[in-house]
C-alpha cells in the first residue's frame, strides 16, 4: 500500500509539470547587430545580419532546446568595399558557408549555453540573455562575445600575424540580438464524423 501511495505521488508530481511551448522566432520583427575593433584606436564598425529562422522551448520558467540560423550572405556595413571583403573568403567566406547556426541547450541564471557552428567549425559559447514577456509573445535580448579566431576567422589577427601595425583586428567581436517570438500554434486534428 505504501508502494502504491508513493507511486501515486511522484505520478502526480511528474503530471503538473508545466509543459513546454514551441516558440518560432519572428525575423522581420527581430535584429542582429554585429561590432568589430580594430586591434589599436577607438575604430570599430558595426552593421547588421539576418536570423533566416529560429526556434526554442519554453515552459514557463526554462529556456532550451533552441535552433537559430543566421544568413550570412546578409552580412551588411554601410561601407560596401567593407561588406564584400567580410563576405569574403578573408573572412566568413559566405559563398562557401552560407549559414551559421546556434543549437542553445539552455538558459540557466540568465546565462546561455549551446553550440555555434561558423564555417563549418562548432565551438561552445556562453552569453548573457535576457528574456520578457510581450505582447505578442515572448522577446530575448543580449550581446555575446565570440572570439572569430576560433572559427578559423584569423584575418590581420595579432595571434596569428606580426607586424600588423593600425591594421591589427582584435579577435573577438559583439553579436547584440532583440529576438521576437511567438508560440508555435499547433493545428488541431480534425474530427472525424
Amino acid at each position: 500500500m505504501k508502494t502504491l501511495v508513493l507511486f501515486l505521488l511522484i505520478l502526480s508530481t511528474l503530471a503538473f509539470r508545466p509543459v513546454a511551448v514551441r516558440y518560432q522566432i519572428d525575423s522581420a520583427a527581430s535584429q542582429l547587430t554585429w561590432t568589430g575593433h580594430a586591434e589599436v584606436g577607438t575604430w570599430a564598425p558595426t552593421g547588421t545580419i539576418q536570423l533566416r529562422q529560429g526556434t526554442f522551448d519554453y515552459d514557463g520558467t526554462a529556456l532550451r532546446n533552441g535552433r537559430f540560423e543566421v544568413d550570412m550572405r546578409t552580412l551588411a556595413h554601410t561601407d560596401a568595399k567593407l561588406q564584400e571583403h567580410m563576405r569574403s573568403a578573408d573572412f566568413f567566406d559566405v559563398a562557401q558557408y552560407p549559414t551559421a547556426t546556434f543549437l542553445l541547450k539552455e538558459v540557466v541564471q540568465g546565462q546561455a549555453t549551446g553550440q555555434l557552428t561558423i564555417k563549418n567549425v562548432t565551438k561552445t559559447i556562453r552569453f548573457p540573455v535576457a528574456l520578457t514577456r510581450s505582447a505578442n509573445g515572448l522577446r530575448l535580448s543580449g550581446t555575446a562575445t565570440i572570439d572569430r579566431t576560433m572559427f578559423g576567422v584569423t584575418y590581420n589577427s595579432t595571434s596569428f600575424f606580426q607586424n600588423l601595425g593600425d591594421y591589427a583586428i582584435r579577435n573577438d567581436f559583439q553579436l547584440r540580438f532583440e529576438l521576437q517570438a511567438k508560440p508555435v500554434r499547433r493545428k488541431q486534428k480534425q474530427q472525424e464524423h
